[in-house]
């Protein structure tokens, strides 16, 4: 291996900012964790993790090469997570007291129909898709990365993500009851979508 401990470590540590990041997958894992409890969310979560592995192998051999050829790239990236973010932290908060069940395309039952969300919300998140072509080649070499590199890589991109996915997940389930009264669910929605506009502003102005 080409890559250290040490790197695989800090790599680690930003995978776990990503995820306690609020997002597109935060969103799609509350309505389903909220309307049919974990057996409903665990498929989302599994379906999350095409593009947690998809995401770094493209990274890795190739996606690079157009970042380092367009220079304007990762910029147009980034305005279009921030846009994204205060868009959605609006909506939630002009929707705040609306139930999440009312959102069909989210919260339709069945395991295939979880893990084809999980799929489709990480292939389309923004905040993935900087993270993925934009940071992590700051961790490594990827000119140099060898098959175990590219292995560990892979690995810890889909499994940091994946547990956390989960065990919030659970923590929804058995808070649900609580949060889907109307009052509770209001301030959810608040405080969620101030979340959403403050990182879309953080993406901004960094």
């Amino acid at each position: 291996m080409t890559v250290s401990a040490t790197d695989l470590l800090f790599y680690a540590g930003a995978l776990l900012v990503l995820f306690v990041t609020p997002g597109p997958v935060w969103v799609a894992l509350l309505a389903r964790a909220m309307s049919g409890g974990f057996a409903a969310a665990w498929p989302l979560a599994v379906g999350v993790t095409v593009g947690d592995a998809l995401w770094p192998l493209l990274a890795i051999f190739g996606l690079t090469w157009i970042v380092g050829q367009f220079a304007g790239f990762l910029e147009a990236m980034k305005w279009v997570a921030a846009i994204t973010f205060l868009v959605m932290g609006v909506l939630l908060i002009r929707s705040a007291g609306k139930g999440i069940s009312s959102n069909g395309r989210l919260t339709r039952p069945g395991l295939w129909a979880g893990f084809a969300t999980g799929v489709a919300v990480v292939i389309g998140n923004p905040k993935a898709i900087l993270f993925y072509m934009g940071v992590l080649p700051g961790f490594f070499d990827l000119t140099r990365v060898t098959a175990p590199d590219i292995a560990a890589i892979v690995a810890l991109s889909v499994v940091i993500p994946l547990a956390g996915n989960l065990i919030l997940a659970a923590s929804i389930d058995r808070a649900r009851r609580l949060l889907t009264s109307p009052a509770s669910l209001r301030r959810t929605n608040l405080v969620a979508g101030g979340l959403m506009i403050a990182v879309g502003g953080v993406i901004a102005l960094t």
